[in-house]
């Protein structure tokens, strides 16, 4: 069985360790790696190979870093490899229908969500900012459609409920290299089957955003604590206070605040959201629209990720003061 492996970053990066380290017992050979070209990463912006291509480099594997897959000549490196299946994992690239139809077997995608739910580009965010209770993994064989595929195989995850987005991607991660080279055999053996998505239940996970990040204190406290989840990798969720941004990061999550409690902790007769209501190992409990967001950890500006009572030690911010504002 001839691989072609096609993916970039590091969710990509350990399944393709993973096939490597199963190919002689799975009867395969990884001929040749896609992945996207090198880019600036890190706080020095140095021009970096991608996770992919790191990994394949140390392998000794043949790697092509095209900008694009149309035209004659992003079919040269295939021509050259020969693969009977091309495996995508977090790509980054189109596959234009004449890439699809060049492996014997085609192509397959693994797809972080339970197709037809989160079909796109940041499915394991939105599933935590949605408060979904189940994501996982699908095996789906590729077409022009994004990620209309029909399925080949499901792996299921139940989504715990403080599960942040850096949490849920290193779980999906694992599953990935633990059921991928079993899948791929059995696909080269004939033993899955695609079946068609279903029309219902369709939904889509856009593109994250910086603009996202800026939160809305006054919204509840159990929308915003997903949120905080779900962005804690990357944009990471914020307001403004005093004029610069505070990053809220971590296992954030909404308690029930009665208004008695607000009214002794944060000195007033109604706290404004934002308002810190209490402070401890556990975390800052801020004011919302509807309830406590209980945030563990904060950034301020120009320093690193803290625990939130000793973020705010420095500002000498506590009970009563006000974030965001």
């Amino acid at each position: 069985m001839r691989l072609v492996f096609a993916g970039t970053p590091d969710f990509a990066a350990a399944p393709l360790q993973a096939l490597l380290d199963a190919a002689p017992d799975i009867g395969a050979q990884i001929v040749g790696v896609l992945t996207q070209p090198d880019r600036p990463a890190g706080r020095g912006r140095h021009t970096q190979p991608s996770p992919v291509r790191q990994v394949a480099q140390r392998h000794g594997l043949p790697v092509a870093t095209p900008t694009s897959l149309k035209g004659v000549d992003a079919l040269a490196p295939l021509a050259d490899w020969q693969p009977d299946l091309l495996v995508v994992i977090a790509y980054g690239l189109l596959l234009p229908q004449p890439v699809l139809d060049w492996p014997r077997q085609g192509c397959v995608n693994v797809h972080a969500s339970l197709l037809p739910r989160w079909r796109g580009a940041a499915p394991i965010q939105r599933a935590i900012e949605a408060g979904d209770s189940e994501t996982g993994l699908c095996l789906m064989q590729m077409e022009l459609g994004l990620d209309t595929g029909p399925v080949l195989a499901t792996e299921r995850l139940a989504l715990e409920p403080l599960m942040t987005a850096s949490l849920l991607h290193d779980a999906l991660v694992a599953r990935c290299c633990a059921r991928l080279p079993g899948w791929l055999q059995a696909l080269h053996a004939g033993a899955l089957h695609p079946q068609p998505q279903p029309e219902q239940g369709v939904t889509y996970a856009h593109k994250l955003h910086k603009a996202e990040a800026q939160l809305d204190l006054g919204e509840p406290a159990a929308a915003l604590a997903r949120k905080v989840r779900a962005f804690d990798s990357w944009p990471a969720a914020q307001v403004r206070h005093a004029g610069a941004p505070l990053r809220l990061l971590g296992a954030a999550q909404a308690e029930t605040v009665a208004a008695a409690t607000v009214a002794a902790e944060a000195g007033a007769s109604g706290a404004a959201p934002g308002t810190i209501l209490a402070l401890d190992a556990a975390g800052v409990l801020l004011a919302t629209g509807e309830g406590g967001l209980r945030v563990p950890e904060l950034q301020f500006a120009g320093r690193r990720r803290l625990p939130a009572a000793e973020a705010l030690r420095g500002p000498g911010l506590g009970p009563g003061d006000r974030l965001g504002a």
